[in-house]
């Protein structure tokens, strides 16, 4: 099963570039697709393997980081060809 997964972090700290940058970094090396706009970042590929990284990638930035805040949208299907009709 193909997977959409949206992400936005946020680490609650004043200097929170570096951490957003790194697990963005991170998500660009994972192998899957990635597409990124202002708000947020998209991963796409099949479920298990998804989840699988995610889980690692998301344990990491909480263990490196004092107070973060991690949004996440799952979406069944891969929606990285999405177009507007509009």
């Amino acid at each position: 099963m193909q997977l959409s997964v949206e992400l936005t972090l946020t680490p609650l700290k004043d200097d929170f570039e570096p951490a957003i940058k790194a697990f963005i970094k991170k998500l660009r090396r994972s192998g899957f697709t990635v597409l990124e706009n202002p708000l947020s970042t998209q991963i796409y590929g099949e479920y298990q393997a998804v989840m699988g990284f995610l889980t690692q990638a998301v344990q990491e930035v909480f263990e490196q980081e004092d107070a973060v805040v991690l949004q996440m949208k799952l979406i069944k299907g891969d929606r990285s060809s999405y177009v507007p009709s509009f």
